[in-house]
């Protein structure tokens, strides 16, 4: 493991005892994490791969929130149909940000990957097992049949989370938006659904790990329908998508 880049932002995070309970907090994060992910085979048997992805909700996602003394706040989720398949776009300031869209999406929800993660120990497992979609950008032929992989999920009514700015913001701004996710939900004719996190790059920075207590809000926007589009609009619609988002971190604020 590489040297972790504790941040400077305020006298506490100097003190002996802060940076202790940092260190418990990263110990309980990997032992949780991995505990979780040994235990999905048994419950992924119980009750199938829905079940399985749930958990991550009730459990893992709950217990790491619970372990930073973060507080979720969900809005616009009451408006969004979850009975259809989507694709969720969100900003991206933080690793937590996984478990806050866990947790404030109410169905089963899966991710669109780097292919690189698929490589990293008990994630990678987790993530093939959970049928999360890997993207693998330096080979556009894995990367197309990884889309159509991707495609036939939507169409067996999964919801898919992505985050288009492809890496985490270090100052919070939202970064243009990558057309991998956009061109996914044209082919699959599913609405994408802008999705806006504040807060998580407060609770977890986005570089290294120093967790401090704090909100994290979620806050879902408008569907926008992408059964008339063609693949020549996928950029357009990227624009569409990260414009709202930056629309909905305004509200927030």
């Amino acid at each position: 493991m590489s040297t972790l880049d504790f941040p400077r932002v305020s006298s506490r995070s100097a003190h002996p005892g802060w940076w202790l309970a940092n260190l418990l907090q990263l110990l309980f994060t990997v032992a949780w994490t991995i505990t979780g992910i040994c235990v999905v085979p048994l419950v992924a048997l119980a009750g199938g791969r829905a079940a399985a992805l749930r958990m991550a909700s009730w459990y893992w996602a709950r217990g790491l929130f619970a372990g930073a003394g973060a507080r979720l706040v969900v809005e616009g989720a009451d408006a969004i149909d979850w009975s259809r398949p989507l694709v969720l776009v969100a900003n991206h300031q933080s690793m937590i940000d996984i478990c806050a869209l866990f947790r404030a999406v109410p169905v089963p929800l899966r991710f669109m990957l780097k292919q690189e993660l698929s490589k990293v120990p008990f994630v990678g497992w987790y993530a093939r097992a959970m049928g999360m979609v890997f993207i693998d950008r330096g080979n556009p032929r894995d990367a197309r049949r990884s889309l159509r992989a991707a495609v036939d999920t939507l169409h067996r009514g999964a919801t898919l989370c992505a985050f288009p700015e492809g890496t985490r913001s270090r100052d919070g701004s939202v970064g243009p938006f990558k057309g991998g996710a956009f061109q996914l939900a044209i082919e699959a004719g599913v609405p994408v659904v802008p999705v806006a996190i504040e807060g998580s790059g407060v609770v977890l920075p986005p570089s290294g790990f120093a967790v401090r207590p704090g909100t994290i809000c979620v806050r879902f926007g408008t569907p926008i329908a992408t059964s008339a589009l063609q693949a020549q609009d996928r950029s357009a619609l990227a624009q569409r998508s990260r414009e709202a988002v930056a629309e909905l971190l305004r509200i927030a604020r």
